[in-house]
């Protein structure tokens, strides 16, 4: 796993943006808020957002321990980026942190997810097939 990987991942989801903060710790967000974050220096290590079950059994396995500062909001960090976690198991966790993050963020500045949206009506009714049978009422009708 290298620094690169990681940036793809994290870069891939919709809205995300990286920015350098506090010197040397490259910091991953959608709407503004932190959903991973790689210190620069090697060896990187990376911190992530994840759910309470989730920071319950990371942070019993060798090379992941509660994030400094950050531990009471279940981010988890990775001692040495690519020594404790698969690809898999990053790419999953990833997305799950940004998922918790992007749900996190107000209305007014939530993405939208990757499902599109139904069409819909001049009503602002999402527009729906009729079914055989009301196409029949309505032939009827006319």
């Amino acid at each position: 796993m290298t620094l690169e990987i990681v940036r793809s991942i994290c870069l891939g989801f919709p809205g995300a943006t990286e920015d350098v903060k506090w010197g040397a710790d490259l910091a991953f967000c959608v709407g503004g808020k932190m959903f991973c974050v790689v210190y620069l220096e090697p060896p990187h290590h990376m911190s992530f957002k994840c759910s309470a079950e989730d920071f319950a059994e990371l942070v019993e396995r060798p090379g992941l321990r509660p994030a400094p500062y950050l531990a009471r909001a279940m981010w988890v960090q990775e001692e040495a980026l690519g020594e404790a976690l698969e690809r898999v198991e990053v790419d999953r966790l990833l997305r799950a942190s940004y998922d918790l993050v992007a749900a996190k963020l107000p209305k007014s500045g939530r993405l939208q997810q990757s499902r599109a949206k139904a069409p819909r009506t001049r009503a602002g009714r999402p527009r729906t097939r009729a079914s055989p049978a009301t196409m029949q009422r309505g032939k009827r009708g006319r």
